[in-house]
């Protein structure tokens, strides 16, 4: 059967080896070592708000290039994964025939969990970030119950966002699908790279990925618990241990002064706080 090639198709039939390669660099490096970082980084909140408040000061450090990284190396690999994952998925052609039902399965749930993955992600970033930085955008959204999260009120904005029932059950499902198209892709992304080809290093891998999972898995349901097991009185008591951070951390010049990142009633308790420094000093 001979297949037709039209101008729009002809691009991804011509390269689509260079494309799948792509696919599965950017699905491992960065996405996949940024996931696993992030997920590191909110389960530092079980060891309390100082050390992820500690993690989020870090993380935004670089001030105004932190969106050009975020788009640089999140967004748009993430998007171009997405995309591309969707066109792969749509266009794939069943191999059910060469393959075992174990690994039928995994074919299956890896696309599954992939939508699901995209999905989550997206809202994801909609709750806690907004997508974009642009000041009439985030108050819209933060009206709308979205771009909740103020980084240098980072614990206590985390968890007032977990609030409730619905959140945290479509987080501990996005955290876990993504955690399973991490660990069977990096599997299935050796194969593409041709790092196991015979049955007994892909059995091997398997079970090296098997672990990886396991492992993440953990790590993320710690993560998940961090940040909805706490109540309001946490979320208060964070709040003032926050704030006292952010007065050293900005003295000390380890942070730029910037109000857009903090709660409303923190913006507003600062000057009286520098007021009773500079009047104790003199």
């Amino acid at each position: 059967m001979s297949v037709s090639v039209t101008p729009e198709t002809s691009f991804w039939l011509r390269h689509e080896f260079a494309i799948r390669r792509l696919h599965s660099l950017l699905g491992i490096v960065p996405l996949g070592l940024y996931m696993v970082i992030h997920l590191l980084t909110n389960a530092s909140l079980l060891n309390g708000p100082e050390t992820f408040q500690r993690s989020v000061y870090l993380i935004h450090s670089p001030g105004k290039l932190l969106p050009l990284i975020e788009w640089g190396f999140i967004f748009a690999p993430l998007i171009f994964h997405a995309v591309l994952g969707v066109w792969i998925a749509r266009t794939g052609r069943s191999n059910a025939s060469q393959y075992h039902y174990a690994n039928n399965q995994r074919y299956s749930w890896q696309r599954w969990t992939g939508f699901i993955a995209l999905v989550y992600l997206f809202f994801h970033i909609l709750h806690l970030h907004g997508w974009f930085h642009a000041e009439l955008y985030l108050e819209l959204a933060r009206q709308l119950g979205f771009a909740t999260f103020r980084p240098y009120n980072a614990a206590s904005t985390l968890v007032a966002a977990m609030q409730g029932y619905v959140w945290p059950a479509f987080y501990l499902v996005g955290v876990m699908a993504c955690v399973y198209h991490l660990a069977n892709g990096l599997w299935t992304a050796g194969i593409t790279w041709g790092l196991w080809i015979s049955p007994q290093a892909q059995e091997r891998a398997s079970k090296l990925c098997l672990v990886l999972g396991i492992g993440l898995a953990i790590v993320g349901a710690s993560a998940w618990w961090a940040a909805v097991s706490p109540g309001e009185e946490e979320i208060e008591q964070w709040v003032e241990v926050e704030n006292r951070m952010y007065d050293v951390a900005t003295e000390a010049g380890l942070v730029t002064p910037n109000p857009e990142k903090r709660l409303e009633s923190a913006e507003e308790e600062v000057p009286d706080e520098v007021e009773v420094r500079i009047t104790v000093t003199d």
